[in-house]
């Protein structure tokens, strides 16, 4: 089977870590978001993805390279992010059947099975029951679970059931030639969605059956990507070798196997990434990335790019790659 996975997005609401990295690439529990979805896309038969991509390219390929040099997929540019319908489109020479079309700004507990107990629909969406339903497309169904429309961030409550990014497309011939439909006319509130295509496919006689998930865990925001890595740290993902006896931990933790830690106090909730140091503090609520040190700090609800310095900084901090962060006082600088 094949996966469309659309990551071109500039993630601009976790920056300033996505400016030097894409989104997808950002970690929960150590590892990128990307690569859980790959995980969970492989172990349902899929073996062939299609990536679309735009903002840092260059990065995505290199991960994939270094970390699954075997497995098959075809990269497609999008020059310009007119929307997901835009992106969509650019797969189509690339997809020779039934297709899932993924968007990892979240992770997913999905029951894929769905596929084979409604394999007579023309396509599956999944959804979730959310009370913030103003932030997302929300589907409206019949009785018997089949989409009837979506509504992008609608005013009223007309539904709570929202589309979560997760798509299974049988009939993906009527699915392309809805696509094609969107293109051709005015942009919907600025862009070309992917969601007014399914509408085109349900009004040419398409049966899209809604299924909810049990899980959806959001990675677009600092706020989320920090509860979903306390989610998947209490599922057990992220391994933690001995510490020293200088160093405490409370609840759930990922520490890589090369990080040094010394005298400190760690969690709940944290991941500190490969290579990187702490001396002398409390981490709370944070994640780390590769190669940082972090030094007489006491940190909560942050996160911390790679190879970024940290000395005396107390509170909630958001540093991007290469960042350095001394709070005053500290040899003199902040007088010099």
């Amino acid at each position: 089977m094949q996966a469309i996975i659309p990551l071109a997005g500039k993630g601009t609401r976790v920056r300033p870590h996505t400016h030097s990295r894409p989104k997808p690439l950002l970690r929960v529990a150590n590892r990128p978001v990307l690569s859980y979805v790959i995980e969970q896309l492989r172990a349902e038969g899929v073996d062939d993805f299609i990536f679309i991509t735009g903002h840092l390219a260059p990065r995505i390929q290199a991960y994939m390279a270094e970390e699954l040099p075997g497995l098959a997929v075809t990269y497609v540019e999008q020059l310009r992010q007119r929307g997901t319908a835009d992106a969509i489109a650019l797969a189509e020479p690339y997809v020779t059947g039934p297709i899932l079309i993924v968007f990892v700004d979240t992770l997913f507990d999905a029951d894929f099975s769905v596929m084979q107990r409604q394999a007579d629909a023309s396509g599956i969406i999944w959804a979730r029951e959310v009370e913030d339903y103003q932030r997302y497309g929300v589907i409206l169904t019949d009785e018997a679970g089949y989409m009837k429309q979506i509504i992008e961030k609608p005013s009223e409550p007309v539904s709570k059931l929202a589309n979560i990014g997760l798509y299974y497309v049988k009939d993906h011939d009527l699915m392309f030639e809805g696509v094609r439909h969107v293109l051709s006319r005015d942009p919907n509130m600025g862009e070309y969605f992917l969601t007014d295509a399914f509408q085109y496919m349900i009004d040419n006689g398409a049966r899209l059956y809604t299924a909810e998930v049990d899980g959806w865990f959001d990675c677009g925001k600092p706020e989320t990507l920090l509860e979903t890595n306390r989610i998947m740290l209490e599922r057990g993902h992220g391994d933690r070798p001995d510490l020293p006896v200088s160093v405490s931990v409370d609840g759930a933790v990922a520490v890589a196997s090369d990080a040094v830690i010394e005298e400190s106090a760690l969690g709940p909730n944290v991941s500190i990434a490969s290579g990187s140091r702490i001396h002398g503090s409390r981490i709370r609520d944070t994640i780390i990335g590769r190669g940082s040190v972090i030094e007489d700090c006491d940190l909560v609800d942050s996160l911390v790019g790679d190879r970024v310095v940290l000395r005396g900084v107390r509170g909630r901090v958001s540093v991007g790659d290469d960042g350095t962060v001394e709070a005053c006082g500290r040899a003199g600088r902040c007088s010099e």
